[in-house]
């Protein structure tokens, strides 16, 4: 399988420097990744590093605990939209969800979703502190808030994407949404059956070894 198609090539960390992004926008434009995931700092260096090129500039957004008021990560959103963002992944609510206060968390996605009108929102769940239940209610409430995907997690939580969540997800989604798997895509047998699952998009930090057919021991 061709799994560059699939890739957010993705650098999250504190510590990156601007040869770091631009070193992960030659690797997303030689191996031609869907898109490049970055902290919004370095959105305006990600435009000038993929002029000319397919690759999508993604960033993140009330990033990653998902803790701030909506009003601010809406702010962020729009912000990074402004700079040249094509997506924006936003971090729920993640207390909210847990307390089980769904109103909140599609309110908090949806003030989002009006900052980012005309671009693609992904909404990160964060499915390692969540049960079960509070994961087929997080999926609907970012459904019902019109995201385009639901994404399982930070890759800075406890643990990353399952494929029984992304399995949850799709079931959940019936096509609503399309699914965003990110954390622990460790082998290229790990990638496609996450896309067997339901995954439309893989976020990693090891795609460069995934696509070269090799693990991926980045990380994320």
């Amino acid at each position: 399988m061709n799994l560059a198609p699939y890739i957010d090539h993705t650098l999250l960390k504190a510590t990156a420097t601007p040869d770091d992004i631009r070193k992960l926008c030659a690797e997303a434009r030689e191996h031609h990744f869907k898109a490049v995931c970055v902290n919004p700092q370095h959105i305006a260096l990600c435009r000038e590093a993929l002029a000319g090129s397919h690759v999508l500039i993604a960033t993140v957004c009330g990033f990653p605990l998902g803790a701030v008021t909506s009003e601010q990560k809406a702010e962020e959103a729009r912000l990074s939209v402004q700079a040249g963002a094509d997506e924006v992944d936003m971090v729920i609510s993640i207390g909210s969800a847990i307390a089980g206060d769904w109103a909140h968390v599609q309110a908090d996605i949806a003030a989002v979703r009006a900052a980012t009108t005309g671009k693609v929102l992904k909404v990160i769940i964060e499915t390692c502190y969540l049960t079960d239940e509070q994961k087929e209610k997080a999926t609907e409430a970012a459904a019902q808030a019109g995201a385009d995907f639901v994404k399982t997690s930070t890759g800075f939580g406890s643990g990353g994407a399952t494929l029984d969540d992304v399995r949850l997800m799709a079931r959940v989604l019936q096509g609503r949404a399309q699914i965003k798997a990110a954390g622990g895509v460790r082998t290229p047998a790990d990638a496609e059956a996450m896309i067997e699952a339901g995954a439309s998009r893989l976020g990693t930090s090891g795609g460069v070894g995934l696509v070269a057919g090799d693990q991926n021991t980045a990380g994320y």
